[in-house]
């Protein structure tokens, strides 16, 4: 029986109801593809990928189906009447390309100045995940991680800072290597104090 697709965004003005696809149709759109690219689906070597593929994908695009105020819920208060910076850095994450669906990934810096309380650090690194976890651009996906601890911790400041490789340039089209997108975006304080936004790329770049 199909379901409807959690949208991770409103859905159309026009009203138009998105469905997903049985897992059947799925693994048939998997077969159409590898008979496209010049392979036999029926071949012993292929005859489960459609299978594997769908399942993979459950995994590779499991962020449609997490929510990131869940993951910022619980915060805490009782620390010490510490007010500073708290920087998590160097956060792994895997994304496909919403262009191409080929992956990208690379390290995510995030930093706040807390407001009430604070929030546990793997939070981060599993806010990072539920928005890695679905078709993107990295500039969206720098926004989205951003407007979510702005929403959810209402903090001084943020700051969020992606570096990534996209396959998209070094599998296909240029072909170019060891090439790093950098991407940034502060809030808060952050915006405000050029003096706060280096000491968050001085803390980001420290070894």
């Amino acid at each position: 029986m199909d379901v409807p697709v959690k949208l991770p965004f409103p859905a159309p003005a026009s009203g138009i109801s998105l469905s997903r696809p049985s897992r059947e149709e799925a693994e048939a759109a998997v077969r159409t593809l590898i008979a496209w690219a010049g392979d036999d689906p029926n071949r012993e070597g292929l005859l489960e990928t459609p299978a594997r593929v769908a399942k993979a994908y459950g995994e590779l695009f499991a962020g449609y189906e997490q929510d990131a105020a869940e993951v910022l819920s619980k915060t805490f208060k009782d620390v010490g009447g510490y007010d500073d910076l708290v920087l998590v850095r160097d956060i792994p994450f895997y994304a496909h390309c919403e262009h191409h669906m080929v992956p990208f990934y690379g390290k995510a810096h995030i930093a706040y100045l807390p407001h009430d309380g604070v929030v546990g650090l793997s939070k981060l690194a599993r806010l990072v995940d539920v928005f890695a976890r679905r078709l993107q651009t990295q500039e969206t996906m720098t926004a989205q991680i951003i407007d979510a601890i702005n929403e959810n911790l209402g903090p001084r400041g943020a700051a969020v800072m992606l570096e990534a490789e996209h396959m998209c340039m070094t599998m296909r089209g240029v072909k170019a290597h060891d090439v790093k997108t950098v991407t940034h975006r502060f809030t808060g304080v952050f915006a405000e104090d050029r003096v706060e936004q280096d000491r968050f790329f001085a803390m980001v770049a420290r070894r």
